[in-house]
């Protein structure tokens, strides 16, 4: 019985995304208690639930979650969609409507995670993601499309986890990473957001208005102030060659006396070292010194983990 009802719930949160727990305990006649609980069971099997206090919380489930392959068979998914449509045919409930096109979409045979528009062919899936970073891509692109807020779960790149509404703008593509230009309700003023970032995306079926703004007005530097970059100077080895014109565009790379050179005012973050360190020993900074310091102790230290017994 109890499994059935963790089945039924994980339905009814693929449906309408978002519910109380009083309703739940209302319709399986158990107490809020036992539902938290079954909820608590579900988040450890793998689904991404997420419960919010208050008078506007509730248990919601995040809008890229679907079913994973091979939860059920093309079977039981036929005969589940039968029932379901018998079921809907005498009650014409549109939870259920939705809950038979998420079904009837989820038989449909896996497809790489592809995005085709126009002449361009995007592959925006992640090592190890068939089709999550997409389905995120899809949501978002749909909500500035036709002015809808969303709910997210958000963290920081310092690792601080915060639940937002935010009104999206404007996609942005740069160095290969997907953001989000909207003004965040939290802050009251417009944020650039990382979709790799973004736990749960939530469509809430709220409309906005759009607030004007400038092109000029999008920081597309992604640093604040000009102390928070550096002029970088980097020697790129043959091998390497190929990283730094993708990274840094070709544009940006030249020859001088038989040895290939790199320049770009880049942000002094993290970030940039991990970007340095990928390219291996193909890559070597040359300036500033307080760059190739903090390179030089960084892979200290990255060496230092893969020696301790």
């Amino acid at each position: 019985m109890k499994f059935q009802i963790m089945l039924e719930i994980l339905f009814i949160l693929l449906s309408k995304r978002k519910v109380s727990a009083g309703e739940l305990a209302k319709k399986f006649e158990v107490s809020v208690r036992t539902i938290y609980r079954y909820i608590d069971e579900m988040t450890i099997a793998g689904v991404p639930i997420d419960v919010t206090r208050g008078a506007r919380g509730g248990i919601y489930i995040s809008d890229t979650f679907k079913l994973p392959k091979g939860f059920m068979t093309r079977e039981e998914y036929a005969r589940a969609i039968e029932a379901m449509l018998t079921l809907n045919e005498q009650m014409s409930d549109p939870a259920l409507s939705s809950a038979i096109e998420k079904l009837s979409a989820q038989v449909k045979a896996e497809r790489l995670d592809l995005t085709l528009s126009g002449n361009i062919l995007v592959d925006s899936g992640t090592w190890g993601d068939e089709r999550k970073f997409s389905q995120k891509l899809t949501i978002v692109e749909r909500a500035v499309r036709e002015r809808e807020a969303l709910e997210i779960d958000y963290v920081s790149r310092e690792g601080e986890p915060t639940h937002r509404v935010i009104l999206p703008h404007l996609l942005v593509y740069k160095q290969n990473i997907w953001y989000t230009y909207a003004f965040c309700n939290t802050r009251s003023a417009f944020r650039l957001f990382k979709l790799g970032r973004m736990r749960t995306i939530t469509a809430t079926g709220k409309q906005f208005e759009r607030i004007p703004f400038e092109r000029e007005d999008i920081p597309l530097n992604f640093w604040h102030t000009e102390e928070d970059a550096v002029d970088a100077l980097f020697e790129v080895s043959p091998a390497a060659l190929a990283y730094a014109e993708e990274w840094l565009g070709i544009e940006n790379v030249y020859e001088k006396d038989g040895k290939h050179y790199a320049e770009a005012t880049l942000p002094c973050d993290e970030t940039l070292l991990g970007k340095i360190l990928s390219a291996g020993a193909g890559f070597q900074v040359l300036a500033p010194k307080s760059l190739a310091d903090r390179v030089h102790e960084e892979a200290l230290a990255l060496a230092a983990r893969y020696t301790e017994k």
